[in-house]
């Protein structure tokens, strides 16, 4: 049989509750003690319940993460971000998927009572309802870039309406004045919000109607959309992917095309991941800190945790920032505009 923490009390001669407290690491026991413990627990091959604990510390020490997808550098660096904060705090991350679908999303929120001592949620698909109708309320929740209309938690979100307003006011300065969109799918918040920037923008620069193509924030539907574009007898003078990985699969099918980037058809993106720098000519793109998203989420949900409370909700808006690289056709190459 699996050794007990009873076992390991009666081996180093203290209580059940010594015990605990060393392998839980709180400082209320002497160096000797702390030895004598470990010295016990090793001996007889001891490996603490993580069950048990939970219970008795009313406590699982796991944050879990709900998002809409995990593919793509997107999610890598916002996964990193989450991460890296958890570590720092000695806690350990649940991960899982929606899929981006509202049922698997009620069913993941659901996975997360008993295992979980809070939750981040990314989803397009969030409102009031869904959260109160598959979780407890005394369960803290942080939301990331998620509509939070009607729900009583925090959230952090980007602003990508200045965001996409500042690309389109770029563009246009660079004498860019046909610029089309390869815009997000509907009802996803970040899609809907960079949409809206450009076309407000659009219209308050008196240049030509907006033109869109739907995509999903896939490198695929991207290249769907460069084939459209090449396929035009009037192409755009410039094209603003609402994401990086669209902006490559456009690269991609105007190359294929023999259209020349930025010679032909200026070319932008949003969220700088890694990557867009590299492409050649590298992208001209908007910035957000993606993995500084998950780690701020992190720190306000671990806080809300700590305290054992529901402090008031709050918002908070994480600027951008205009990364002007060759893909543009401007000539300041790497230059930075100001945050938004």
């Amino acid at each position: 049989m699996p050794a007990t923490i009873k076992d390991v009390a009666q081996r180093a001669g203290v209580s059940v509750a010594t015990v605990s407290r060393v392998l839980n690491r709180l400082d209320v026991v002497s160096d000797s003690t702390r030895r004598r413990v470990n010295e016990a627990a090793a001996n007889l091959g001891y490996i603490p319940h993580g069950g048990a604990r939970s219970l008795s510390m009313r406590r699982t020490q796991c944050v879990g993460a709900v998002l809409p997808d995990l593919y793509g550098e997107f999610f890598s660096e916002l996964i990193r971000g989450i991460d890296r904060a958890a570590r720092l705090r000695n806690l350990h991350l649940l991960l899982t998927c929606s899929h981006d679908d509202a049922e698997e999303l009620g069913e993941a929120l659901r996975a997360m009572q008993g295992r979980a001592d809070g939750v981040l949620v990314m989803s397009p698909h969030m409102d009031a309802a869904v959260l109160e109708g598959n979780l407890p309320r005394s369960m803290p929740v942080v939301l990331m870039n998620t509509a939070r209309e009607g729900t009583p938690y925090s959230s952090y979100v980007v602003d990508n309406h200045g965001g996409a307003a500042r690309m389109v006011r770029h563009l246009h300065a660079l004498g860019h004045r046909r610029i089309a969109m390869i815009a997000g799918p509907e009802g996803n918040h970040d899609a809907d919000e960079r949409l809206r920037g450009y076309t407000e923008t659009l219209a308050s620069l008196g240049g030509t109607k907006p033109q869109i193509i739907r995509g999903d924030f896939t490198e695929e539907s991207g290249n769907r959309a460069g084939r459209e574009l090449a396929a035009l007898a009037r192409r755009p003078d410039a094209v603003f992917a609402a994401n990086d990985a669209m902006a490559m699969g456009c690269f991609f099918a105007l190359s294929e095309a023999g259209i020349r980037v930025p010679d032909d058809v200026a070319l932008a993106g949003f969220d700088d991941i890694p990557i867009a720098r590299y492409l050649m000519p590298p992208l001209t793109t908007v910035r957000m800190n993606i993995a500084e998203l998950g780690e701020l989420a992190f720190e306000r949900l671990a806080l809300a945790i700590e305290r054992g409370d529901r402090d008031k909700p709050s918002r908070k808006t994480l600027r951008t920032e205009l990364v002007v690289r060759r893909s543009c056709g401007s000539q300041a190459g790497n230059q930075r505009g100001k945050k938004q």
